[in-house]
């Protein structure tokens, strides 16, 4: 389907709501990713969270009655905040860049200049096609230019970068960028090994597959650092 065929107005057969599901329809599972950056509007942080959590709030409380749920059983009438809350507060927090963690550089003190190795980071993502859960581990290592940072902080890059809509390989060259970035050193890696419950749930639904992504930076494109890595993570 072409994009002239969108209709001019809403009152042809040919509705855009209808081009849509055509589009979507003709792309299938077949899902582009668009950009290393995570697509938001302009004006994405206009409307205050307490706002927020209210229209959605509203929205999923329609999207219930729509599917015939009970909204006056007493185990329902929560869901909708609760879902709002959940969205803004705690597994989409990493769309604000406000919830971005605060890190402190330090010194390398102990001149350590081999790889730092932070394996089996638990990740829990959503996948953006769907709105359905990303399980799985992540895996980091860099190589200090003189600065250091507290491991925990290494784990919450990872979590703020995992709280948001995600393409599994966008999660991972942005987690690799700001490490970068934040530890002043181009030697950086980074594999993300997970489960996408949009492939186990639904569609193909095989719940045995798992998906790995990986970036290397710097040194780590190297193959004798690489293997190391992979040696440290995979023995």
């Amino acid at each position: 389907m072409k994009k002239t065929d969108v209709p001019q107005n809403g009152h042809s057969n040919g509705s855009h709501i209808e081009f849509i599901d055509a589009i979507t329809e003709e792309i299938g599972d077949e899902h582009v990713g668009t950009s290393p950056d995570t697509p938001l509007r302009p004006d994405a942080f206009e409307l205050d969270d307490s706002l927020k959590m209210e229209l959605i709030a509203k929205h999923f409380e329609e999207i219930m009655h729509i599917m015939g749920l009970d909204l006056t059983d007493d185990s329902l009438k929560g869901t909708p905040k609760r879902v709002a809350k959940m969205y803004i507060r705690e597994i989409f927090s990493g769309l604000n860049p406000e919830n971005k963690p605060k890190i402190a550089l330090f010194e390398n003190a102990y001149h350590y200049n081999e790889m730092l190795v932070e394996k089996d980071i638990i990740v829990h993502s959503t996948c953006e096609h769907h709105f359905i859960p990303i399980i799985g581990k992540a895996h980091v290592a860099y190589i200090s230019n003189g600065k250091v940072i507290g491991l925990s902080k290494i784990n919450r890059i990872v979590q703020y970068y995992a709280k948001r809509p995600q393409v599994q390989e966008r999660m991972t060259i942005q987690i690799a960028n700001d490490l970068q970035k934040t530890l002043q050193t181009k030697d950086v890696a980074v594999i993300i090994d997970a489960k996408h419950l949009c492939v186990s749930m639904r569609g193909v639904e095989d719940v045995g597959s798992q998906t790995v992504t990986s970036s290397y930076l710097g040194q780590f494109k190297e193959e004798t650092k690489k293997s190391e890595f992979l040696k440290h993570i995979y023995g």
